[in-house]
């Protein structure tokens, strides 16, 4: 098992499968660093509770919103356009390392709230708290298992 958060989540995402079913999971509205944080969590058997996830929340939303998201919403845009124009396209592949960077940020600020969390026999269900499809549950599941 990885034993930071970054790593955990890179392995995972490059899992068969996992990439797809994130972007699928984003677009219907999830913050895929909580998705991945929550499998993370999982995997080292930590309870997910309301304080808990609060805290995750008043983390992960103010970030994505104020930073993630201008960043991929501003490389979206630039997509089509970016085809037709060498510079643009440049651009566009700058602002896809700034938000992976911010992505990283978010990752490692997560981890720091969440370190001192221990393991437990309680119940861990953090992709139920998130809301995730039982379809995606049982990938991203799988494939955390194999990370």
């Amino acid at each position: 098992m990885s034993s930071d958060l970054w790593s955990f989540a890179i392995r995972c995402y490059g899992r068969p499968g996992v990439e797809q079913t994130c972007l699928r999971l984003q677009d219907g509205g999830s913050d895929i660093c909580l998705v991945l944080c929550a499998l993370w969590l999982e995997q080292r058997r930590v309870a997910c509770d309301e304080q808990r996830f609060g805290q995750l929340l008043s983390i992960a939303e103010p970030w994505q919103l104020q930073v993630v998201q201008p960043l991929r919403e501003l490389r979206r845009g630039w997509r089509e356009r970016g085809a037709q124009d060498p510079d643009l396209a440049q651009l566009r592949e700058q602002l896809k390392v700034m938000e992976l960077k911010a992505e990283r940020a978010l990752l490692e600020r997560l981890e720091t709230v969440v370190q001192k969390w221990q393991a437990t026999d309680d119940a861990v269900a953090w992709l139920e708290r998130l809301s995730i499809p039982r379809d995606a549950q049982g990938l991203l599941r799988a494939a955390a298992r194999s990370v």
